[in-house]
């Protein structure tokens, strides 16, 4: 079987869930290829996409807020003509010839809305008979996904958001809740003590994981000094990401508590299996990943428009903390220490709603795809 894997950058997140999908799916032997769909079309454009994401999250997050909350509040598209859909349709003919010519894929599988509206765009007209999967990285049901009514199968966060995808307009027969793709070593767990044995860290004290996504966005430095003023013992693992600012700044820090600072790593799994609970920016990948090791999680600073979603959901459904500047992170740390039963509370709930073999699931049901009907 051939699979295509279409992505796009605007963040990491998408092309993570690209790639463990690929490793997941060659291991069981599957053929696949990851191709950003806009960098193939245009260099232009994809660096436009990329670089305009980028400046719209972290420099006019109000702005992007605002604006994905006005495409939130679209209805349905059911117009056959549009702006949209031309352009769709028009760029999707060079992605076509790839089809045609470089690689015939059995399966497609869009880990954003950009790679599916071209694809469903292809889909509507006949052009490609491949099978394809949709998937939406985030605990809420983005704009626009209710409009690429020619993909085949949606695969979404959680069942509990099945209703709020079919009052948006997307069929239900084509939901799929198999959970966020994420790598595979995030679906097993290392015993507590393991884990901080492999990383050095004191066995019995309690470990506070503080991240911002690879990146490392969010005020890392100001989320240690505030937890650094409260009482307790416990050290911290700082993970900086690409945040070389953010990194020299928290190795500057003298606290009171052990503070271990790391730029860019590759073993996050490990260092969620030795945490008691995570301290991180609400994006949908990361999130997940803290699910799948059942590690409760503290959100802050979350990207206005879908971070936002997430925060909702997690939190609505007992699966977070919101930290805001009036429940400052120290505070909700704090109340933490004081009532464990809370984090027990977290994990129970994480255990319920968790889709901790995400990717095992989604791949086993790609394998077999040819051989299944589609919905009518």
């Amino acid at each position: 079987m051939k699979v295509l894997l279409l992505t796009n950058t605007a963040g990491q997140g998408h092309n993570a869930t690209a790639k463990a999908l690929c490793e997941y799916l060659e291991s069981v032997g599957a053929e696949c290829r990851i191709l950003d769909s806009y960098r193939y079309i245009s260099p232009a454009l994809y660096q436009t996409i990329a670089r305009g994401y980028l400046i719209a999250t972290s420099i006019t997050p109000v702005a992007y807020g605002t604006v994905y909350r006005f495409a939130e509040n679209k209805e349905k598209n059911n117009s056959k003509y549009s702006m949209l859909n031309a352009a769709n349709s028009i760029m999707s003919i060079k992605l076509e010839r790839f089809l045609r010519r470089e690689f015939q894929p059995d399966v497609i599988i869009c880990t954003h809305i950009f790679s599916a509206q071209l694809i469903n765009a292809m889909k509507k007209n006949g052009r490609i008979r491949a099978k394809s999967v949709g998937i939406i990285t985030d605990f809420t049901i983005h704009p626009f996904w209710q409009d690429v009514e020619h993909i085949d199968y949606f695969v979404t966060a959680s069942e509990l958001l099945t209703r709020q995808a079919v009052r948006k307009g997307i069929d239900a027969r084509k939901i799929l809740p198999f959970g966020i793709p994420i790598h595979p070593k995030f679906s097993a767990k290392l015993p507590k003590d393991e884990a901080r044995r492999m990383l050095g860290l004191a066995p019995d004290c309690f470990t506070v994981l503080v991240m911002g996504g690879s990146m490392g966005h969010g005020n890392l430095a100001g989320a240690i000094e505030q937890i650094d003023q409260l009482d307790n013992d416990f050290q911290v693992l700082a993970v900086c990401g690409n945040n070389k600012h953010a990194y020299r700044k928290i190795r500057q820090m003298v606290t009171r508590q052990k503070v271990y600072t790391y730029g860019f790593v590759d073993n996050v799994d490990v260092m969620m299996d030795a945490a008691d609970c995570i301290i991180t920016k609400p994006g949908g990948l990361t999130t997940s990943e803290a699910l799948a090791k059942n590690l409760p999680i503290l959100m802050m600073n979350p990207i206005p428009g879908q971070e936002e979603r997430n925060v909702e959901f997690l939190v609505n459904n007992g699966l977070a903390v919101n930290v805001t500047n009036t429940y400052p992170v120290d505070e909700a740390l704090y109340q933490l220490f004081l009532y464990p039963q809370k984090l027990k509370n977290m994990e129970a709930n994480i255990r319920l709603v968790g889709k901790p073999h995400a990717t095992g699931d989604l791949c086993s049901f790609v394998m077999t795809l040819s051989q299944k009907s589609l919905p009518a």
